[in-house]
């Protein structure tokens, strides 16, 4: 119920989000508020290995460009590492929502990535193992063994530093 509830309201706050692919005018600096929730909005897409849009599934960087691209008009590598490299280092401290943290899931360096949306939880296309887009804890045993740092992409980001609610979306 309270996943519905917050789809509601990132349904209400849509068209207030300007700089979607049918806006032909300049995107302003978008909020981390408006990152998180249309990030939430993707719930449950579908996972594919090297996807980049919703209606027909998407990778871990796949939904990172996807999510930066239609809210902030930025076009991003379709690449974890690549974009831990076109990004600034901050500490886990200083994470807001809409920053991205990066995974050691595979024997390489920054081979996963998410969006932070605040109380230690992040979005991801998780894996083919899980086959959607989801919510995960950065508390959870299997995610902080593989904590690879995290990187900040648009600074700043105006408005609020945490998403009311994010972590009602997962129970």
């Amino acid at each position: 119920m309270r996943i519905i509830n917050l789809l509601l309201i990132f349904a209400l706050l849509l068209p207030a989000v300007s700089g979607r692919a049918d806006d032909a005018s300049p995107k302003p600096e978008p909020t981390r508020t408006e990152l998180a929730l249309f990030a939430m909005g993707l719930i449950g897409a579908v996972y594919k290995p090297g996807g980049d849009n919703p209606s027909t599934g998407m990778d871990c960087s796949g939904f990172v460009k996807y999510v930066y691209s239609e809210v902030a008009g930025l076009k991003l590598p379709h690449n974890a590492l690549a974009m831990s490299k076109i990004s600034a280092e901050i500490n886990k401290t200083e994470l807001r929502p809409g920053d991205l943290v990066f995974f050691k899931t595979m024997k390489t360096a920054f081979s996963h990535v998410g969006i932070y949306l605040g109380d230690n939880r992040f979005i991801h296309a998780a894996s083919s193992r899980t086959g959607v887009v989801m919510i995960s804890h950065l508390d959870d045993p299997y995610w902080s063994a593989k904590f690879d740092g995290a990187r900040r992409l648009i600074n700043p980001i105006s408005a609020i530093t945490t998403i009311p609610n994010a972590a009602a979306a997962t129970e």
